[in-house]
């Protein structure tokens, strides 16, 4: 993991991989979890028999936005700022689901540092970021997300 003292200092990590995280299962009561919470009960998701009869791989996949979800997770798992008063999702400039993700599946996150913005309260941080799924050359997700970290007493 990748550890630095003050938002500031993430500057010297632009243009560079941070890092990788950890595997991460997603199974179906993820996947059945987050429909509830996001009222997303699409077939292709939660229907564990359906999905047997009529997906091409016979399986329920992940929704995209699960697993855009995920980045920041598995995100903190990569870098840290250890002298902040807080960090905040600032929002995303690209985002595409290439591949779903089949329950069962295990994800990572692959992480660059793409700009760093110092600001009075700390650093606008634009990270690149590439989902892979274990065993499957296509990722399932690339996206440019952007985190606000502010520094101590701001």
């Amino acid at each position: 993991m990748l550890e630095v003292q003050t938002p500031a200092d993430m500057a010297a990590y632009v243009g560079k991989k941070i890092g990788t995280s950890e595997w991460l299962l997603i199974d179906q009561k993820r996947i059945d979890d987050f429909a509830k919470v996001s009222g997303d009960e699409n077939w292709i998701h939660i229907d564990v028999e359906r999905a047997k009869r009529e997906l091409p791989n016979g399986k329920t996949i992940a929704h995209g936005m699960l697993t855009l979800s995920l980045v920041t997770f598995l995100g903190a798992e990569i870098s840290k700022v250890k002298e902040r008063s807080r960090g905040i999702n600032y929002g995303s400039n690209k985002v595409r689901f290439t591949a779903p993700v089949p329950v069962d599946s295990r994800i990572r996150l692959h992480r660059t540092l793409e700009k760093c913005e110092i600001t009075d309260g700390g650093a606008r941080l634009t990270f690149g970021n590439t989902i892979e799924i274990e065993g499957v050359d296509r990722p399932a997700l690339v996206a440019e997300t952007i985190s606000m970290v502010f520094a101590k007493g701001k």
